[in-house]
């Protein structure tokens, strides 16, 4: 009998544990990347779409087939979401484009800082509406240079919020009614009060705040219980927080110092596929971390949701 109370006291003591950790981690792609980013699940064709932003590579990776397609886009690539017509949507380093994922062709459709030529665009995402939010940042360090910008389907582009530091992780809540957006300096989630039917944003509160020790908050997807997945920047891990309560719910470690961004995928959107960054990693912390750059995977117990594609065509 004291031997059953003791084996229920532990039960209880570890599943009251508020950060618990996964460590079944797996490497897929040791590609050992500068800087992977930008990792998104394309539903329909079942592939990891992500990007080596500075290596100006954008990747199709399919899991069936353990295969990896390498695409030249000619410049830093800091995001793409796929569209509704087959084709893409690709933040370039000069601008927002359509690109053909068959040819590699491209069509400009805006370069909203053609203005500002130390600026670059970086991560962003579909909203359920359909229209595509990206960012960008300074390659020269300034700060809050960058901006937050939607592409709508008339190919109108909308300047959304101003003095960005680093533009990075975007999602919307279940129900359409909050947008949750990362600048990375801050080490802040804000949540928007978002309006899917025109697509506006108000009211700005701290959703999360990442503590300093965890790194900074970089790439960001969503699950179907409403609870967001965070990549850590220098905090060689994935963190899953309540966006409503703020509160830390667990923590994957990842076997690399730079972690840039996450997507849930596979047919049951319950593998998390997760990209790293070998910049920023010393030859020391390389020794640690000697897949840095890879693209990892785990199978954290939730599944995420469907991606939202762009819906136009130019």
């Amino acid at each position: 009998m004291k031997n059953t109370v003791l084996i229920l006291f532990a039960v209880i003591l570890l599943a009251s544990c508020s950060t618990p950790k996964i460590d079944n981690v797996e490497l897929v792609l040791d590609s050992k990347s500068a800087l992977g980013e930008g990792a998104i699940w394309n539903y329909k064709t079942g592939e990891l779409i992500w990007v080596n932003i500075t290596d100006k590579i954008l990747n199709f990776y399919n899991p069936k087939l353990k295969n990896n397609k390498e695409m030249l886009t000619g410049q830093m690539i800091g995001t793409v979401v796929p569209a509704e017509s087959g084709k893409m949507i690709v933040a370039l380093e000069n601008g927002l484009y359509q690109l053909d994922p068959k040819s590699g062709s491209k069509i400009l459709i805006a370069n909203p800082e053609e203005n500002i030529p130390g600026n670059r665009f970086n991560d962003g995402k579909c909203d359920p509406a359909g229209r595509f939010w990206a960012g960008t940042m300074s390659t020269e360090g300034k700060q809050q240079a960058g901006a937050l910008y939607r592409l709508d389907a008339d190919s109108s582009v909308h300047k959304m919020i101003d003095n960005v530091g680093t533009s990075n992780g975007i999602v919307w809540s279940l129900d359409y009614t909050k947008m949750y957006y990362i600048d990375t300096p801050t080490r802040k989630v804000m949540a928007w009060d978002y309006n899917s039917e025109t697509g506006e944003i108000s009211n700005p509160k701290t959703a999360i705040e990442v503590p300093q020790e965890m790194g900074y908050p970089d790439g960001m997807t969503i699950d179907d219980d409403g609870n967001v997945w965070i990549a850590l920047w220098g905090g060689a891990a994935v963190a899953c927080w309540n966006p409503e309560s703020g509160e830390l719910l667990r923590t994957i470690d990842v076997p690399a110092k730079n972690v840039t961004s996450c997507a849930f995928g596979d047919e049951d959107l319950g593998t998390l596929y997760i990209t790293t960054a070998r910049q920023g990693t010393s030859d020391e912390e390389l020794e640690k971390f000697p897949h840095a750059g890879g693209v990892f995977k785990t199978r954290p117990g939730v599944k995420g949701v469907e991606a939202f594609f762009f819906k136009g065509e130019f």
